[in-house]
């Protein structure tokens, strides 16, 4: 198939254009610019010169495509509009991405027992209102001739396949307690985020590609940990041993920004069991924990 894929050079969309490539379609990825385009040719990627802001260029492309992979910017409303309108009536498939920081809770560190199935009712914080608003944008697609599907996956840990290897958080976690001299964790750290490997994570997508019946959702996880204990594998894989320190909310902002401070402290909690179901979508990879400390990270240490 000929496949186009937005976030080509990412880290999910990247891993899932190489196992795309490997299954023998034909990927085109969106490239910002000629450094970009040449990073995606060396990987037999067709370059497509554009951005999320270029409608023309996307709309374009995804006509010409058989199926749509939309994997830069779970946040862009206007860009999965224009991809749903390109595709409307032609019963093409679109792989949309989002992210279950959706479910998040801005609880600073503090343990949540709720974990959340893709039925499960969500009040979401101001922030994310929007992503879950294009996620059912993109869902109702189905009514209008697109097998649209949408995935989300959680926090990604591990090396990506495609140009861009690393994903933002685990790296975080890592220069921040070589930096200090301490892992550090928002709060008490005791916050639990959902997560997967990158390559799992991939594996989903293709799963999906292949099974999923148009307009549905999945969240893709394979296990959970709380920041402390991600903290304490990155103290590890350091030699820095066992301890871990607390931030303050305001250190967390100044140290990551005002919308990773607030999403790291947060309970990020979600269930695939509808994926492995409905998808034949099982996960192999080596857990968070064991993959900080002793797999896709050792050259950070």
């Amino acid at each position: 198939m000929n496949i186009f894929v937005t976030g080509a050079t990412g880290y999910i969309g990247g891993s899932v254009s190489a196992l795309m490539l490997d299954a023998g379609h034909q990927v085109h990825g969106l490239a910002r610019n000629t450094e970009r385009a040449a990073l995606l040719e060396e990987r037999g990627i067709i370059p497509v010169l554009g951005t999320l802001e270029d409608i023309d260029v996307l709309t374009a492309a995804a006509q010409s495509a058989d199926v749509v992979l939309n994997a830069a910017n779970a946040d862009h409303p206007f860009a999965a509009r224009a991809l749903v309108d390109a595709l409307r009536g032609s019963g093409k498939t679109l792989l949309h991405t989002s992210g279950t920081s959706t479910v998040a809770d801005n609880a600073h560190g503090e343990y949540s027992a709720a974990v959340y199935h893709e039925d499960s009712p969500l009040d979401p914080l101001p922030e994310k209102a929007g992503r879950i608003a294009t996620d059912r944008m993109v869902c109702a697609a189905a009514h209008d001739g697109v097998r649209a599907i949408v995935i989300s996956p959680c926090l990604i840990y591990g090396k990506g396949l495609g140009v861009r290897p690393d994903s933002i958080q685990v790296p975080m976690f890592i220069d921040m307690a070589k930096t200090s001299g301490v892992p550090r964790h928002p709060g008490k750290g005791e916050n639990i985020w959902s997560n997967v490997h990158i390559e799992d994570c991939a594996d989903a997508y293709m799963a999906a590609l292949e099974h999923a019946p148009a307009g549905s959702f999945f969240y893709i996880e394979a296990g959970e940990a709380t920041m402390r204990d991600l903290s304490k594998a990155a103290g590890r894989l350091l030699g820095l041993g066992e301890k871990t320190e607390a931030l303050s909310l305001a250190d967390a902002v100044r140290a990551w920004g005002l919308p990773m401070a607030h999403g790291m402290g947060s309970n990020v909690r979600v269930n695939a069991d509808k994926a492995r179901a409905m998808l034949g979508w099982q996960p192999t990879r080596p857990g968070l924990l064991q993959d900080i400390e002793h797999g896709s990270y050792r050259d950070q240490a």
